[in-house]
């Protein structure tokens, strides 16, 4: 499942245009960035000593 080729790629972003519009994509994408640094934040707090 880890290997993505350059056609599902494609496929998977021209999906998100259809369903979201060309408008939404860079607030969707800084949206999931936010959310995956907010996680890794967290997980690192959870991992270091107190």
């Amino acid at each position: 499942m880890g290997n993505l080729g350059i056609t599902e790629l494609l496929l998977i972003g021209a999906v998100l245009l259809l369903f979201f519009g060309p408008s939404r994509l860079p607030q969707l994408g800084r949206s999931l960035g936010e959310g995956i640094g907010e996680f890794k934040k967290a997980a690192k707090s959870l991992t270091d000593p107190v």
